[in-house]
């Protein structure tokens, strides 16, 4: 019996990177297979042959790239389950089986040319959503895949990278230049294996060259696109760039170095990790995307955003020859998990039967230290039950739970619970999540914001765990809200608390990832390492209004991505006791908005929106308004806004004081006494 599907060729004409080594090593183990005899395997013609023994290696066609595999390529596979393992495939055929290795165009754009993004952009959602099933290297990708792409995680299947090929390298054949300070005698140097795309991170390298100089120890770089110059600097003098290399040129490096360093911000899988481990080299590597679930407990592990880190485990390690052969003995069993020859079997199973839910074994990460951080003021009661259920039903735990509060009174009977600490300070949400902020652990890696009347789904906080984990770009979080109670009358504990518990994906919107997206107060989290000093906006001083979106303004500015992921989700049931004054509210609904324009994180459109639509909400229901609505009150504020623009005096802080006999407003332009509203 001989097996009847076609493998997508086109690879054999492109250079070789890690999607091209995967579909070589792939389609080799599939030629040692007997069941895959008979299979055939298209190229354009003019490529490389692949000197195939079992599978048939037919050349066809007169055009190339793109217009081979759309046109003349489906044409061939007509009336065959096709194999396309490098990204792309045909849009005009469903009976086939796609490899995405991840979606690094549509997360990491700065990485590729407009052209490229184009192509991805409108071919992948149109194959990915009608193949017969949809294949990726790691757990991660298959995570990014299915937030980015119109496809469901379930649908994907995990078949990843092997080790075996770097095992056949030979570094006797080596022919690197003389020059290279890679040769006995010479000082020990980190292997980097890259390019200068955004997302390889080699800035960070360059970064630490200085520090490591002065322990005595180069870094070479070898990979296509050299790095060039560094914010018009030249590269530091212990840098070495030695373009594409030979498999055994590399099989040298990695013999010889002193670690490979790995520092990408985000990677399919990243070939380079396991290949270094089959040859004995210890690894350092980020902590993020699917890094982890590839290297597991066999590497030094850093934050691609903290380069002091990477300078302590390339100066322990060089210091320590025992923890350079312990990394490489762990390596060594570590790489074992990834097989071409599992992969491969992989892949027969799904051309015979693409329902197969055949899933690789991910090792988990370790948890990250979270904070949970909630502001309250004079609503004992609701944050005692809003705080309570989220300690009882989180399944992940955070590492702290703050809650923030003018008095301990605010607090009710919190202040007697075990795990929550009570942090006092101003009245002010954003005064009193700074405090908050001022009083986080310096191991915090992740900060997650509720109001005090949020219930969160017992998933949030793993949930944006692993969208931190895998995308490490990605600054801030925003869930999503499955029903809003501010925009009613408000929705009872035990009701919101319903809906939470029976909320599906489908009622919280298929899962959906929208970015940008511009953080919403009542749940937000954010990546410590992102916010550094930043804190929010004091001079915004009431509740709820627009400080969030102020925050996550000036974030984005420092290059942070802002999205909203519905797989946090929860209700907010907008409780109205506690709630700010009318007038007050309405004074900020019209001087925060501008004082954000005047301060670059609103843009004018915006800002014209803001103050039109709730200005035309307060004057619509003047003479109906809701009974939990002052429409009368935020009118008036409204208008005094406006004159205080018009004549000079307008401050956002002010709102703080309205309504008292005398405002008195001190040299920095602050209100006394602008902290209590």
């Amino acid at each position: 019996m001989t097996a009847s599907f076609v493998v997508n060729g086109r690879f054999l004409t492109q250079n070789l990177s890690g999607v091209q080594r995967y579909a070589r090593n792939i389609v080799s183990a599939l030629d040692h297979i007997e069941a895959a005899r008979g299979a055939t395997l298209f190229h354009p013609t003019g490529s490389r042959h692949p000197g195939c023994e079992r599978l048939d290696a037919v050349e066809l066609g007169i055009l190339s790239g793109y217009g081979w595999e759309q046109v003349e390529l489906p044409i061939a596979a007509r009336g065959r389950r096709l194999l396309n393992l490098c990204n792309m495939a045909p849009v005009i055929k469903s009976e086939q089986i796609v490899c995405i290795h991840d979606t690094n165009v549509l997360s990491s754009p700065g990485s590729y040319t407009r052209g490229f993004r184009a192509v991805y952009r409108s071919l992948q959602p149109l194959f990915a959503r009608q193949a017969v099933r949809v294949a990726t290297v790691s757990h991660a990708s298959a995570r990014q895949i299915a937030r980015y792409l119109p496809i469901s995680l379930s649908q994907i299947v995990v078949l990843p990278n092997g080790h075996e090929h770097a095992l056949l390298w030979n570094p006797d054949q080596a022919r690197l230049a003389a020059e290279l300070p890679v040769h006995a005698g010479d000082s020990p140097f980190v292997l980097a294996i890259g390019s200068g795309a955004k997302h390889k991170n080699m800035s960070l390298l360059v970064e630490i060259a200085p520090r490591l100089e002065a322990s005595g120890i180069n870094i070479i770089i070898a990979g296509g696109k050299e790095i060039g110059e560094q914010n018009g600097a030249p590269l530091p003098a212990n840098v070495h760039q030695c373009g594409r290399v030979s498999d055994d040129d590399l099989a040298y490096l990695l013999d010889h170095a002193l670690c490979l360093a790995f520092p990408s911000l985000t990677e399919g899988f990243g070939l380079p990790i396991v290949e270094a481990m089959a040859r004995g080299c210890p690894v350092i590597s980020s902590d993020c995307a699917s890094m982890p679930e590839v290297c597991g407990a066999a590497a030094l592990m850093a934050s691609p955003l903290d380069p002091a880190q990477w300078v302590r485990h390339i100066e322990m390690l060089a210091m320590s020859a025992q923890l350079q052969a312990d990394l490489a003995g762990r390596g060594r069993e570590q790489c074992r998990n990834f097989s071409w020859q599992d992969s491969a079997e992989g892949y027969l199973d799904l051309l015979e039967s693409p329902a197969v839910t055949r899933r690789h074994v991910s090792p988990s990460a370790p948890a990250p230290h979270i904070a949970a951080v909630f502001a309250t003021l004079g609503r004992p009661e609701v944050v005692s039950k809003t705080v309570r259920h989220f300690l009882s039903n989180q399944r992940l735990r955070p590492s702290s739970v703050i809650v923030s509060c003018a008095t301990p009174e605010d607090a009710g009977d919190l202040v007697h619970l075990e795990g929550v600490k009570i942090v006092l300070g101003p009245v002010g949400l954003a005064n009193q999540r700074n405090a908050a902020l001022n009083q986080l652990d310096a191991t915090t890696d992740i900060v997650a914001f509720f109001d005090d009347d949020f219930i969160a789904h017992p998933d949030w906080l793993s949930e944006a765990a692993q969208v931190f984990q895998d995308e490490s770009s990605v600054a801030g979080i925003t869930g999503h809200v499955i029903a809003d109670g501010i925009k009613g009358p408000g929705i009872a504990f035990d009701e919101a608390a319903h809906i939470v518990e029976a909320a599906t994906e489908a009622e919280a919107g298929a899962r959906r990832w929208l970015e940008p997206f511009s953080p919403y107060g009542c749940n937000m989290a954010f990546r410590m390492k992102a916010i550094g000093p930043l804190r929010f906006d004091d001079r915004l001083v009431l509740y709820g209004w627009l400080e969030d979106r102020d925050f996550g303004a000036a974030l984005a500015k420092t290059g942070g991505r802002l999205i909203r992921w519905s797989g946090c989700q929860g209700v907010h049931m907008g409780v109205k006791s506690g709630r700010t004054s009318g007038e007050r509210l309405g004074y900020s609904q019209v001087a925060n908005p501008l004082y954000m324009l005047k301060k670059g994180t609103m843009k004018p459109h915006l800002v014209a929106n803001q103050i039109f639509r709730n200005m035309a909400s307060n004057v619509g229901r003047l003479f109906t308004p809701e009974p939990y609505v002052d429409r009368k009150g935020r009118l008036k504020g409204n208008l005094r806004a406006i004159i205080e623009g018009v004549t000079g005096e307008l401050a956002p802080e002010r709102a703080a004081v309205l309504g008292q006999k005398r405002t008195v407003v001190a040299s920095d332009g602050k209100p006394a006494g602008a902290g209590r509203a």
